[in-house]
C-alpha cells in the first residue's frame, strides 16, 4: 500500500491535449483573421501576435506532456501513442506559425483567392482535430469512439481537398503570374498552407490508432 502511494500518479493527459488542440485552434483563427485583414498593416501585426502567443502556449504544454511521460508510473495510454500525439499536434501549431512568419519575411504583398480557401480548409481541420482529441478520454463509450473514427474521416476529406486546391493553385500560378518572385514566394505559402492539413491529417491517424487499440 506504502509503495502504491509513492508511485507517480496519473498525469492528466487528456485534459492537456484538449488544451493544446485549444490553442491549435486559436493560433489557426488568428492566423484566418490575419489572412482576412492582411491590407491593415496594424490587424496584420495584431493578428501575428495572436498566433505567435498561441504557438508558445501549445509549445508550453507540449513540454509539459513530453516530461510527464517520464514521470507517470502508469499512464492512460501508451506512452509512444501520447508521445506522438502531442508531438504532431504540436508540429500543426508550429506551421501555422511558420505560414505567418514566412508571410512576412517574404513580403507577401496581397492575399489570393488560393491562400483563403487554403487558410479555411486548415481552420477546419483543426478544429476537427479538437473536436476529435476531446472524444477520447471516453472511448469506453462506444458512440464516442463511433465519433471520433468518424471526425478523422472527416479530417481525411478537408485534407484531400486542401491537396486538390493546392494543386490547382500551382497550376494557375505557373501559367498567369508573370513575376518570377511572386510565383517563389505564393509557392511557399501554399505548400505550407497544404502542409497544416497533411499534419491534421497524421493527427487523424494518431487518433484512429488510439481509438482501434483502447475502445
Amino acid at each position: 500500500m506504502l509503495f502504491k502511494k509513492l508511485l507517480p500518479k496519473e498525469g492528466n493527459f487528456f485534459e492537456m491535449f484538449n488544451q493544446h488542440a485549444e490553442r491549435m485552434v486559436e493560433g489557426a483563427h488568428a492566423f484566418s483573421n490575419l489572412v482576412a485583414n492582411y491590407n491593415d498593416i496594424n490587424l496584420r501585426e495584431q493578428y501575428n501576435r495572436e498566433v505567435d502567443h498561441a504557438e508558445r502556449a501549445a509549445d508550453k504544454v507540449t513540454h509539459e506532456v513530453n516530461r510527464l511521460i517520464h514521470s507517470t508510473f502508469i499512464t492512460p495510454i501508451d506512452r509512444e501513442q501520447i508521445h506522438t500525439l502531442i508531438n504532431t499536434m504540436d508540429d500543426v501549431a508550429d506551421l501555422i506559425q511558420d505560414s505567418a512568419e514566412t508571410m512576412a519575411l517574404y513580403d507577401v504583398r496581397h492575399m489570393t483567392e488560393e491562400i483563403t480557401r487554403l487558410t479555411d480548409l486548415s481552420v477546419r481541420c483543426c478544429e476537427r482535430v479538437k473536436e476529435a482529441v476531446s472524444l477520447l478520454s471516453r472511448l469506453s463509450d462506444p458512440n464516442c469512439a463511433t465519433a471520433a473514427l468518424k471526425t478523422c474521416e472527416e479530417i481525411d476529406k478537408l485534407e484531400s481537398d486542401a491537396d486538390r486546391v493546392m494543386r490547382s493553385a500551382l497550376s494557375k500560378l505557373f501559367r498567369e503570374e508573370p513575376d518570377v518572385r511572386e510565383v517563389l514566394k505564393l509557392k511557399a505559402i501554399y505548400e505550407l498552407l497544404e502542409t497544416i492539413t497533411d499534419k491534421c491529417e497524421d493527427v487523424a491517424n494518431v487518433v484512429e490508432g488510439i481509438v482501434l487499440e483502447n475502445s
